[in-house]
């Protein structure tokens, strides 16, 4: 018999980024660098296992922002035309390298999986990614969830409960307009977590919600068994806990196989290598240099000084980390399980960014992970939470603590000096929404319109990533200049739904724009 649980969870997501008015857009790089290095990777590996009758799984969240960006036609158009310019400069850097037989087969490595991802992309999927991972849901693999409709920081609505009861509610709406199905959890977008979120989550029809660790630890009363079993909050509303030894494992760039000097060097790529005249066209039409994918080199240690990548060696450290890692969780769960009533569960979430963009090599370790966990019958089994609750429906009761899975595990990252100024707008915005609401409980035609825009203007602002860069000082402007878009946006459509005078035209055009939640419905704020 099974000993006990580990319940791998990965939480996908990326910021809303979509702009049709720039023929090439730096930031939609984004997306197209996340489907080249992480979600096509991730496909790959699940199609291997389920080829090979391997049995395994895992719990995904797609956010809705994500998922809006990969159902989108005019990204899928241009993440074909990112594929192809990434290939021309494979065949470039092919001929580039010709004479330096210690780097010719790290391009050909590049332009062979390039042309992989481009087949599945095109061919095999026809642009639709949700569909790949639906299918892998229906086949029983994938227990996939939710998150907040734009990924919006939870807590800090709470002085205006309707918005945050919005951001819950459209996340549920576009995932079964996605997936086809209504989801059973919900990655609360940072873990950022404090009592009363579970009333909302329950009015939805979320059975259970992701914390970090001292979210349980701290709970009150404090559970006996910590993280290793869900608590249910006082409405039935299920919260599992971060497991800290099995992140630390994984997350660290220290102490985590992330940083072993043997895997892909992140920073080192030839978009920033490279003659400027030669890259120019790959990198930003500005002239900035970026990232172009191509990185020859391997971590090699603290020193600027870079030895070159070898796949070989990566693929084999890989296989010995999920090993080690198996290992300590059979370990881990082995001690646990003497002293519980019950199999433990041992809950790892990633980012799953994490895995092929950040960590090339996470992919393969991931690979190598699942199919170990398939050889072990005695101590460590896959599940999901759902199925958990099922297996062991009695867990203790709890308030879970304040907490997210930020820096201090508060709300620090998203609340600080550098980006506390968005709240007044944000917490206004969010009243005017609510006003027009109620105002206009039965509009229809274009005030209708103008209503459904202004909702999706404000859930827009709120989205927790423009924060979280403001305090981290990366692409500031971006995430300043978004934020102040769609409150300049939310304030014009205000102003003119309550004075009668809707400028059409100028409503189809940032409807063009912020395109996504076709279904939404502005009633959700009343």
């Amino acid at each position: 018999m099974t000993q006990g649980y580990l319940a791998l969870v990965l939480h996908a997501h990326l910021p809303f980024v979509r702009h049709p008015e720039h023929e090439n857009f730096l930031e939609e790089d984004w997306l197209f660098q996340a489907i080249t290095e992480t979600y096509i990777p991730l496909i790959q590996v699940f199609d291997g296992l389920e080829q090979d009758g391997v049995p395994f799984k895992i719990t995904l969240s797609l956010t809705p922002t994500l998922l809006s960006m990969l159902g989108d036609g005019l990204l899928q158009r241009r993440y074909v035309r990112f594929l192809d310019l990434s290939l021309e400069l494979a065949e470039k850097e092919i001929k580039r390298t010709r004479n330096k037989p210690d780097v010719l087969p790290l391009a050909r490595m590049y332009r062979d999986k390039l042309s992989e991802a481009r087949d599945l992309f095109v061919h095999r999927y026809d642009h639709d990614l949700v569909h790949a991972f639906r299918s892998f849901m229906e086949a029983g693999h994938l227990e996939i969830i939710t998150c907040g409709a734009t990924h919006g920081y939870l807590p800090l609505m709470s002085l205006t409960p309707n918005a945050l009861r919005a951001q819950i509610q459209v996340a549920v709406q576009t995932h079964e307009h996605f997936l086809g199905v209504k989801p059973t959890g919900i990655w609360l977008p940072e873990c950022a977590y404090q009592p009363g979120i579970e009333t909302y989550l329950a009015e939805a029809g979320l059975r259970y919600f992701f914390l970090d660790t001292h979210g349980l630890l701290c709970a009150q009363p404090r559970p006996q068994h910590g993280v290793h079993t869900p608590i249910f909050c006082p409405n039935g509303v299920a919260a599992f806990g971060r497991d800290a030894k099995s992140s630390k494992q994984v997350w660290s760039s220290e102490e985590g196989y992330p940083g072993d000097p043997y895997y892909r060097d992140f920073y080192r790529d030839i978009g920033y290598d490279l003659d400027h005249d030669y890259i120019r066209p790959y990198i930003a039409a500005t002239g900035e240099r970026k990232m172009t994918g191509f990185k020859y080199h391997r971590i090699t240690g603290k020193t600027d000084h870079k030895e070159l990548y070898q796949p070989q060696h990566a693929r084999s450290k890989a296989a010995a980390h999920a090993g080690d890692f198996l290992f300590n969780r059979q370990r881990q769960i082995n001690i646990l399980a003497t002293s519980m009533d019950r199999p433990p569960i041992v809950v790892a979430p990633y980012d799953a960014e994490l895995f092929g963009h950040w960590w090339y090599e996470g992919p393969d370790w991931l690979n190598f992970l699942l199919r170990k966990v398939a050889l072990d019958q005695e101590v460590v089994a896959l599940i999901t939470p759902a199925e958990y609750l099922k297996q062991h429906p009695k867990n203790p009761c709890a308030i879970p603590a304040v907490s997210s899975w930020g820096y201090n595990r508060y709300h620090e990252h998203w609340l600080s000096d550098k980006n506390d100024w968005i709240y007044r707008h944000l917490y206004k915005a969010a009243e005017r929404m609510v006003e027009l609401a109620q105002k206009y409980p039965q509009a229809s035609g274009l005030e209708k319109r103008a209503l459904n825009q202004a909702a999706r203007e404000l859930l827009l602002a709120q989205s927790s990533d423009w924060a979280f860069i403001m305090h981290a000082g990366t692409m500031v402007g971006y995430a300043v200049k978004r934020t102040q878009d769609h409150l300049i946006r939310f304030t014009r459509l205000y102003k003119t739904i309550s004075k009668g005078k809707i400028d059409k035209a100028w409503l189809a055009d940032i409807e063009s724009k912020d395109n996504l939640f076709p279904r939404i419905d502005y009633r959700v704020y009343s």
